[in-house]
């Protein structure tokens, strides 16, 4: 009865053993899972982040390169500078912000040109090589819609000056033309009163005056006299 007994009580400590022996294996497995997990997150983590790093030199050697090209561009063409000022830096100062626009600065755009109404005052001559000088001509006007900006913004700066067009008479035929050389008679008319200048030994020119309308707002005047002036160019195109 007693051999019995130990029998199976030995039998038990043997299932015991066996049963602890798996539980122990099976720890074992679920630890070495957990260490290789813990091994690819921080392996991935590592490729990612060194993933990263590539990706963000990669960008700053490429931003260095755009901001090399930028430099040299606006160095060998100094005038994109008046179509493209320099506003407020970014922070640290590094890098200069940069508007453009199509019109050069205190150039008002209009349709496909730009226009500048002058705070100084010469003769017809000396007004149109001014407005050479920046590339551009007086102001011809050949649709109503440039007459009425041309006629609103007169009114807004002048403070009841006038302003030279580019329009001159010939008192050899008693025609008008465009500084362009296009005769005025292909276009439309806002004088105030249709000149005639058939005869005359004077030279004429005509002058925008704002008044109360704008389709009765040109008047003649002597070439030789001292006015405003209204300078006209295209404006700038990437094309």
């Amino acid at each position: 009865m007693v051999v019995a007994t130990l029998k199976v009580s030995l039998s038990d400590h043997r299932q015991l053993a066996h049963y602890l022996s798996l539980l122990c294996f099976l720890l074992t497995i679920v630890t070495l899972l957990q260490t290789f997990c813990l091994v690819q997150i921080t392996l991935t983590s590592q490729s990612q982040s060194t993933l990263q790093e590539n990706k963000l030199r990669e960008l700053t050697n490429r931003l260095e390169k755009l901001n090399q090209s930028h430099h040299l561009l606006f160095t060998q063409y100094p005038a994109l500078n008046e179509y493209c000022p320099t506003s407020n830096s970014s922070t640290g100062g590094e890098f200069l912000k940069r508007e453009c626009r199509p019109c050069l600065a205190h150039w008002t755009l209009q349709g496909e040109k730009c226009f500048y109404f002058s705070e100084d005052r010469a003769d017809w001559i000396s007004s149109q090589y001014h407005c050479m000088s920046q590339g551009g001509a007086v102001a011809t006007i050949k649709t109503e819609e440039e007459q009425e900006f041309l006629f609103k913004m007169a009114q807004s700066l002048s403070q009841g000056d006038s302003y030279w067009l580019g329009l001159r008479g010939s008192s050899v035929d008693g025609t008008w033309q465009w500084s362009d050389g296009t005769p005025l008679e292909n276009g439309p008319q806002f004088w105030e009163h249709q000149p005639d200048i058939t005869g005359e030994n004077k030279e004429l020119c005509g002058r925008l005056t704002a008044g109360d309308n704008y389709r009765r707002s040109w008047f003649t005047s002597r070439c030789s006299g001292h006015l405003r002036r209204i300078c006209e160019r295209k404006q700038a195109s990437l094309q």
